[in-house]
């Protein structure tokens, strides 16, 4: 999903795998409906706007927002992360099984430490992480012209109590906190959460701009009211993720300094891992049925210096999403801030060779009437 940070505008909404509508024109056939029902893919779903994942790490930022405002944590405190956070009888794990050591927001955000947040989040409590992560856009059903567009889950003690008849645990709240758990997300929420971050605003997704010939009302939106310093330093954050060595996406980075993306990768785990294997080393994605590997996920903005476009990518059962997921969101957003194939000089000197051959076969399949134009 690929959203316009000026108005709100839905430059891009992909699925795929896709299908082929000719299909269901004169009525479909059996086996053509069957073949697309029993796909393990969905090619029928609308993953983008229907589809609901754990968002992983891209939800950190939710919780150090909330955090922050609600002032439990200082942006120069450190959490000490050995690699693991007991909490009472449970050990959470941190991605990192040797640690990070002393490490605070910004260091948290870029390397995706897991055990600074464990900590922050039990001092914020899981109710402000649910209102943060709410006006940040997710946990809402967004009002689009489209069907079943998904409201996802942002829970709270209240929601809890009510759906599950339970009470909140602790160790719930851990979970949530690096976006496991009981929290959904749609890859349009996800969009809307980064670009009201980029922003500041409530940005709110337009589909259509016209109605025989009147403009509907923009989704740049008002103040969201979260304090500047929070957002600024969450975007500095987000901006060493993808350009400092030590940051996640650093491979899938943007060269060109007047189109610099920043994001969050993100991977969702989809199984439990078990203590027997992770004492005996935890199975690795590649060696797992499909649809038992993890999601990848991307969500970011550029350029980093004034804003212009938010992207979500999400991954499914792809893996880590700094592998998987940032690489697509980078080509996405290249492709947005020039209106058509990037130069090869803004991509990493190691990766011009293949984005060469990928541009190439992108080129030869675009039909001749639409070259020239902006195929965001």
């Amino acid at each position: 999903v690929v959203i316009d940070l000026e108005n709100g505008d839905l430059r891009a909404i992909a699925s795929a795998p896709a299908f082929d509508p000719n299909l269901f024109v004169r009525g479909i056939s059996v086996p053509d409906w069957n073949a697309l029902n029993a796909d393990k893919y969905r090619p029928l779903a609308a993953k983008a706007v229907q589809g609901t994942y754990p968002p992983g790490s891209t939800f950190k930022m939710v919780t150090v927002m909330a955090a922050m405002e609600a002032g439990v944590i200082a942006p120069d405190e450190t959490v000490y992360c050995p690699g693991y956070t007991d909490v009472f009888n449970i050990r959470f794990h941190c991605w990192k099984s040797g640690g990070h050591g002393n490490i605070n927001l910004h260091e948290s955000l870029k390397q995706s430490c897991d055990c600074y947040y464990y900590e922050i989040s039990q001092r914020v409590g899981i109710d402000k992480m649910a209102e943060m992560a709410r006006k940040l856009g997710l946990g809402v059903r967004h009002d689009l012209p489209l069907s079943a567009v998904a409201e996802g889950l942002a829970p709270d003690k209240e929601w809890k109590s009510r759906v599950r008849d339970e009470e909140w645990r602790i160790g719930d709240t851990v979970n949530a906190s690096i976006g496991q758990g009981y929290v959904l997300t749609s890859p349009l929420q996800l969009a809307v959460m980064t670009a009201r971050i980029a922003t500041g605003r409530e940005v709110t997704p337009r589909l259509i701009r016209l109605i025989d010939g009147v403009t509907q009302p923009s989704g740049l939106g008002e103040s969201l009211g979260i304090n500047e310093n929070t957002l600024r330093r969450v975007r500095a954050s987000m901006n060493d993720v993808c350009n400092h060595r030590r940051g996640t996406a650093y491979r899938s980075r943007i060269i060109d300094d007047a189109h610099k993306m920043a994001g969050k990768t993100g991977t969702s785990q989809v199984r439990r891992i078990t203590p027997e294997e992770r004492a005996a080393g935890v199975t690795r994605n590649e060696d797992l049925p499909w649809e038992r590997r993890d999601h990848a996920l991307f969500v970011g903005f550029a350029p980093y210096d004034n804003p212009r476009y938010a992207v979500s990518v999400v991954v499914e059962h792809g893996g880590g999403g700094s592998a998987a997921a940032a690489p697509i969101a980078r080509d996405i957003l290249l492709q947005a801030q020039y209106g058509g194939p990037p130069p090869l000089e803004a991509y990493p000197a190691e990766v011009r060779d293949r984005i060469a051959e990928q541009q190439s076969r992108i080129e030869a399949r675009i039909p001749p009437g639409a070259k020239g134009r902006s195929r965001v």
